[in-house]
């Protein structure tokens, strides 16, 4: 393998410059405070931890983790989610901390895969996570808080797709019951959008006319509140049927947010982390065809480090918002120049510091013979001057 040039940089990631820079920025703070505004406190957890705890509990599969070895040999992985993190900080450092318990982020997290298929392996999430409530009020509370939130990054015309595991396992259990296999395989297809696999799959099974008219309902069970009756006379199933319980009583709490016009129950959804348990959804943006949020409810996550709570939250990727969504920029503040010439120069930084107090942004250069660079000559020449002015500066001042 031939050595990379000084200005290569490995697949699937990126450079971001000023200009992306601020406007990423601006989404991260835009959606950080409306968590804020909802009682969410900000957390930072490391970049890297150890594989054999948050790496196993992230239920990333293997080939999507970076891996690397410390000077102790232990297996070290890069955070392939932030939600592991978070529990197990949960579970240790805020254990005695009274629930619930309302936690918010952004924070950059890598997945191998992504490169592979074009997509970037380092990307950045900003979201939540609710500890300590299994109730309906919890789950909404994160469905309408990520709601609002795509509103503040700027997002204006998108929906919220809703499902719930349970639902799912339960229904095919009945159908298919012991045969584990049969549903993994079902699931997938499910996960994958691949509707044409899933119904060519129920064919392959030779199910009776019963079981098969009862997965292929599943297709049919999208839209709006009425999918939950729907989905009651769909199946028997104590699980699907207390699933589709909880979910319907989700959706009255959203009604009570007035929210539930940016909502949509899609019950063939199957959330993509093993985790999640219950409830999970995603958002889709008008002008992007991959989800810009998703989360979801994770109720035995935490146990795996000692702590048995149930918990719901979810992410929003900054990243495809940053790319493919069309908002008003804000004017950009142009800076102030401060020019001096060393004889002047305390009265010019002087200056300066009193304007950069007041919030202004300004930037300095000497002038005279002394001085390096493109202000050299520009205290007498009104060329030169007009030149800086157009190049980008607000206002030039100066102390000669």
């Amino acid at each position: 393998m031939s050595k990379p040039k000084g200005f290569e940089k490995p697949a699937g990631v990126r450079d971001y410059l000023p200009h992306a820079v601020a406007r990423l920025r601006r989404i991260e703070s835009q959606v950080l405070k409306c968590m804020e505004r909802w009682g969410y406190r900000q957390i930072m957890t490391p970049t890297m931890e150890y594989y054999d705890t948050v790496g196993v509990a992230s239920s990333t599969s293997d080939q999507k983790l970076f891996k690397l070895l410390n000077n102790r040999g232990t297996t070290m992985v890069l955070r392939s989610d932030i939600t592991a993190p978070i529990a197990r900080v949960v579970a240790s450092l805020l254990k005695e901390e009274p629930l619930p318990i309302r936690l918010s982020y952004h924070a950059n997290v890598f997945r191998a895969i992504e490169e592979e298929a074009g997509r970037e392996a380092e990307f950045f999430q900003t979201g939540v996570e609710l500890v300590g409530d299994d109730s309906p009020e919890a789950d909404a509370e994160v469905v309408a808080l990520a709601i609002e939130s795509l509103q503040a990054a700027g997002v204006n015309t998108f929906k919220i797709a809703m499902g719930h595991m349970g639902f799912l396992n339960g229904l095919l259990q009945e159908a298919l019951p012991e045969r584990v296999e049969d549903q993994e395989s079902l699931k997938q297809d499910l996960l994958n959008r691949d509707y044409v696999g899933y119904r060519n799959a129920i064919d392959d099974l030779r199910l009776s006319e019963d079981q098969a008219n009862e997965l292929e309902g599943i297709l049919r069970l999208r839209g709006g509140r009425e999918v939950c009756e729907e989905a009651m006379e769909l199946s028997g199933d104590p699980l699907a049927r207390s699933s589709i319980e909880h979910l319907c009583k989700v959706w009255e709490v959203l009604e009570a947010h007035g929210v539930s016009e940016h909502v949509l129950i899609d019950l063939t959804m199957i959330g993509d982390f093993s985790y999640y348990t219950g409830m999970i959804f995603e958002g889709y943006a008008a002008e992007i065809g991959s989800p810009v949020a998703s989360g979801g409810r994770y109720d035995k996550l935490l146990k795996q480090f000692g702590r048995s709570v149930p918990a719901t939250g979810f992410a929003i990727k900054t990243n495809r918002i940053l790319d493919g969504v069309r908002w008003d920029e804000p004017d950009e503040e142009r800076p102030i120049l401060i020019q001096y010439t060393a004889e002047h120069r305390k009265a010019g930084l002087m200056k300066a510091a009193g304007l950069r107090k007041e919030g202004r942004i300004v930037v300095t250069s000497l002038l005279g013979d002394d001085a390096e660079g493109i202000h050299r000559d520009a205290r007498n020449d009104q060329g030169s001057r007009r030149g800086l002015l157009h190049n980008g500066y607000k206002e030039i001042i100066t102390f000669s």
